[in-house]
This record gives C-alpha cells, sequence and structure tokens, in this order.
C-alpha cells in the first residue's frame, strides 16, 4: 500500500450526554492528493455513511499547502460548502514543523538539514544498503552482548532505521537525528562501501563528498544541538497530544519548554560540547583547537 496515496478520516462528534467521541471513518485510495480529489473523496465517504458536510462544525488536517491552503486547499474548500465548518490546526504538530522552519532560517542548520536529506537518500532508500546497515548494527549488538557492554531485556534493543523526516509527520525531524546519531558510525560504514562499489563514478563522487561532509566537528555539533532542542518540543509535542488535555495546563506546558529552552541557551553550552567532543572521539572526527583565532567567512 505504500506506492498508493491514502486518504485516512476520522470523526469527532458529541453525543447527547455532551460526550466528546472520536470515530476512525476509515481510509479510502484516491488517485492524486489535489485538494479537490480529497474533498470528493470525504463526500462519498460522508454519503456512505449518511453524513453531510453542512452539518460539519470543525475540520483539521496537516500542514500541507493542498490541505490548509488560503486559496485552493481542502479547507478554503469545504468553508466554501460550510462556513462553520471552522478551521483548526493541529498545534502540537504545528509546534514542530514551525521550529524547523526557523532552524533553517539559520544557513548552517539549513545545510545540515540538507545534508542529513542526502544521508538518508543515499543510504535509506536502496533495500541492499538499508539491508547492509540492519547487518553492521546487528553485529555490533551481537558484539557488545558478549562483551557484556549492554544487558538483555526486554525493550533494551528495539530495532532502528533510517526514516527520512516529513513536514506531514510529529516528531519525524527528531527521531530521525536521534537515529542518526546512534547508527552513525553504521551509516559511515555504508557510505564507504558506495564509495568502492557505486554503480558509477557520479554516485561514488558523490558518497565522497557526503563522507568529507558528515565527519567534521561542524556537522556533528548542528546534529547535537538540534538533537536537543527537539527533544524539548518534541515532550510538549507528545503532551499537547493527550486527549485529556485542557487549554490552562497546555499553556503552562508551552512555558515550562520556553524555559528550558532558554536555561539551554545560558547554560547548556558546556553540557552540549562535552557530548559533542565524546561523539567526535568515538567516531575519530577531529576536534578544533577551542582557543584557536576563529576566522569567520566573508
Amino acid at each position: 500500500m505504500s506506492t498508493k496515496e491514502q486518504l485516512a478520516i476520522a470523526l469527532r462528534c458529541v453525543d447527547k450526554f455532551r460526550h466528546v467521541n472520536e470515530h476512525f471513518l476509515g481510509i479510502t485510495h484516491v488517485n492524486n492528493t489535489a485538494a479537490v480529489t480529497l474533498k470528493i473523496a470525504i463526500k462519498e465517504i460522508f454519503n456512505k455513511h449518511s453524513l453531510s458536510i453542512s452539518r460539519l462544525r470543525g475540520q483539521g488536517y496537516n500542514g500541507a499547502s493542498n490541505m490548509q491552503g488560503e486559496l485552493n486547499g481542502l479547507k478554503t474548500l469545504i468553508l466554501k460548502d460550510n462556513l462553520s465548518a471552522y478551521y483548526v490546526h493541529c498545534f502540537a504538530h504545528q509546534l514542530q514543523l514551525t521550529l524547523v522552519a526557523v532552524a533553517k532560517n539559520h544557513i548552517q542548520i539549513a545545510t545540515f538539514f540538507n545534508l542529513v536529506a542526502k544521508v538518508f537518500n543515499i543510504v535509506g532508500t536502496s533495500c541492499k544498503r538499508h539491508d547492509i546497515l540492519h547487518e553492521k548494527r546487528s553485529a555490533k549488538v551481537i558484539e557488545a552482548l558478549k562483551n557484556n557492554e549492554i544487558s538483555t531485556g526486554r525493550g533494551l534493543k528495539l530495532e532502528m532505521s533510517l526514516k527520512r523526516p516529513g513536514d506531514t509527520r510529529w516528531s519525524s525531524h527528531y527521531g530521525a537525528l536521534v537515529n542518526l546519531i546512534h547508527m552513525f558510525s553504521f551509516v559511515i560504514d555504508v557510505i564507504e562501501t558506495i564509495i568502492e562499489d557505486g554503480l558509477d563514478s557520479d554516485q561514488r563522487a558523490e558518497a565522497n563528498i557526503l563522507i568529507g561532509l558528515l565527519q567534521t566537528f561542524e556537522f556533528v555539533f548542528s546534529l547535537h544541538l538540534m538533537k536537543g532542542v527537539l527533544s524539548i518540543s518534541n515532550e510538549l509535542s507528545q503532551a499537547l497530544q493527550q486527549k485529556d488535555q485542557d487549554i490552562m495546563n497546555a499553556l503552562k506546558l508551552v512555558d515550562i519548554s520556553k524555559q528550558r529552552l532558554q536555561v539551554m541557551r545560558d547554560d547548556g553550552w558546556n553540557s552540549l560540547l562535552e557530548e559533542v567532543f565524546a561523539f567526535c572521539a568515538k567516531n575519530n572526527i577531529d576536534v578544533p583547537d577551542m582557543d584557536d583565532l576563529y576566522q569567520p567567512w566573508p
């Protein structure tokens, strides 16, 4: 089903006892994700269940432009038929997207996320390379178990994979960075394999450039910095998604997250650098002399 476009629909309603109930109506295949096509699909499912869009009092989607677009988005098309179908964006979802978008305004972080995307493209999209990644990680886990470096137990060695972050998935950027940190050495091994056994010279050259950029202090620093920032926002996002969450508690959670980010900014640099230094030492990455003169780019 991964090769087909799917539309999932859930309905939230209030019963005669004034209890809020949520029902999953189903998943339907659509030929494309154009707003008009999605609206037709929703109408068909509504008609199937004897429901009417005219009685809709709210709608909410992910952050994609075809869903929430002001001119031709699905939200707008439904509002043209029913002005009472007020649009409410998922704020927990919006928070992650906003943080990533704001961070990308910094050229170094934008460059960092571009590199991360290339890593996932070159390593994660090939079944053969995914198998190599899995084999190397499995061998490392077995070796660590033999040396008593890790203990056995339920849930201690969960399967990890490189899943590309997406702008329509909660916490996907945070999860992607966490997995990249844990699988960094294996990713380097796979890229080295591509350099040696790539299909053509262009592929080998791209892999050679990529591995040089990954094994730099700047990349490692950005990797751990964004992991730390997104870990705070990820916890807030998870809390905001709780069904029993109320607006007053949500505001308190936002304030707490802002305070944690400020503490990280004011007092978190030493611990961040220690984490980065340890990672560089483990992966044989050169660390610059912090007491040396710094020459900024022109």
